[in-house]
């Protein structure tokens, strides 16, 4: 057999406020996962998008340390068009999300952004220029 690929997985420090987060960007997971220590979703693309909280990760692996210094992931969410990764990332930042880096035209085509999801992981939003 051979593996495939099937998930990523964010280890949050707040999961209400990270499943809050992903659900303004259009994804679909299920209500009440707010108490759940691990919640799954189910991307377009057949793969999955899981959330852990820190505390089950530590007790997983008494080993593992929050980490510092860099993003632990970083993820894009395709926009249709220019104009809606201006209103999408003015939404997530009026909604208290950190913006960093404002919508710009990017060199390679599109129109680009980055807002910090609760556990500061960056959060690309983009579209074609054209």
């Amino acid at each position: 057999m051979t593996p495939r690929f099937d998930s990523f997985s964010i280890i949050t420090a707040d999961l209400a406020a990270s499943l809050a987060f992903y659900r303004r960007l259009g994804l679909d997971i299920p209500d009440g996962a707010e108490s759940a220590p691990h919640v799954e979703a189910h991307l377009p693309g057949g793969q999955r998008l899981l959330w852990d909280t820190e505390q089950v990760i530590a007790a997983l692996d008494p080993e593992w340390k929050r980490p510092a210094g860099g993003e632990r992931l970083a993820l894009a969410f395709a926009c249709d068009s220019a104009r809606e990764v201006d209103t999408l990332y003015a939404e997530l930042v009026a909604a208290g999300h950190t913006g960093h880096m404002e919508p710009w035209d990017a060199t390679w085509g599109q129109r680009y952004a980055v807002v910090l999801d609760p556990d500061g992981c960056g959060v690309s939003l983009f579209a074609p220029l054209s």
